[in-house]
């Protein structure tokens, strides 16, 4: 299934949706389907069948061209980034492959969706792309060893690990360079398992203004995602929804010669097999003060 969260306007309370056949099908109201992503996946298998049975009963379809798009999951518990994780982009960085996972946070404010705008930070021109699978967890979780590591994962969706170079550069963390606002866009929709089959034998790529940068598929992944929820689980608990990004193939724009960062007016797209895309263009961002 396709799943997405979706409102028809930007003051409208987001909702619920099935992707069908090109169409959305609103599932607000129907029968056993909660009403936010997070509920839904906590719900288990009863609310997916739940979902199932909205999907076959043909409610009215919406066009997506009339509905905006949200990230699948608006509102994470955690976003949580994995660095140097394919062997072409840690060749690039001329770093040395990790022999332990390099994990990272992303603040949860930097959650966008796949058709908004990103935006170039007032304090920084350094701006960069990054396509990633995204995997978003299923059930809350601990101590999960890598052969049951599938059982926990809800679906998957695209994601841009948009970094601001300078910044990340900065601090040893990272934290910053990766969580401006606006810089987590993902989706269009969560894909449940069933549907995407192997996530490790997915073809990505990465555009910026209709020119490939990234060509890769995700069985480069030094670390897969099971590796990733094994290594997880055993510091702390993975909860429904939270969101690991699976790191970037070569091709970045930090590591061209002479670096090429993205300027307002570009339009980056990120497209996974199976998964859709996302397309979003860079738009100066607004420094006003906001207090309150």
């Amino acid at each position: 299934m396709k799943l997405v969260t979706f409102s028809t306007s930007d003051n409208d309370t987001q909702r619920l949706g099935i992707v069908q056949d090109g169409d959305l099908i609103d599932l607000t109201g129907a029968p056993g389907v909660p009403s936010t992503m997070r509920e839904l996946l906590a719900g288990g298998d009863a609310a997916l069948e739940a979902v199932r049975r909205a999907g076959e009963s043909g409610g009215a379809a919406l066009s997506l061209e009339a509905i905006q798009l949200c990230a699948p999951v608006p509102n994470p518990g955690k976003i949580l980034g994995i660095g140097l994780n394919y062997a072409d982009h840690v060749e690039e960085t001329g770093m040395s492959k990790p022999e332990v996972q390099m994990w990272f946070n992303k603040q949860v404010t930097c959650a966008n969706g796949p058709y908004d705008g990103i935006n170039l930070p007032a304090v920084s021109s350094a701006l960069d792309y990054e396509a990633e699978l995204c995997v978003i967890i299923g059930k809350r979780c601990k101590h999960v060893p890598k052969e049951r590591a599938a059982e926990v994962i809800g679906g998957f969706c695209c994601g841009n690990d948009v970094s601001v170079r300078d910044w990340q550069r900065a601090a040893m963390t990272m934290q910053i360079g990766k969580s401006f606002d606006t810089h987590g866009p993902m989706g269009p929709w969560l894909v449940t398992p069933d549907e995407v089959g192997d996530p490790h034998n997915l073809d990505i790529r990465c555009t910026v203004n209709g020119e490939e940068r990234q060509n890769s598929n995700t069985r480069h992944l030094i670390f897969d995602c099971y590796d990733g929820i094994a290594h997880l689980s055993k510091a702390f608990t993975l909860e429904v929804g939270d969101v690991l990004f699976m790191g970037t193939p070569a091709g970045v724009g930090a590591a061209m010669k002479p670096p090429s960062f993205m300027k307002a007016g570009d339009v980056v797209r990120v497209e996974i097999e199976k998964l859709g895309y996302l397309e979003n263009r860079v738009v100066a961002e607004d420094a006003e003060c906001v207090i309150g």
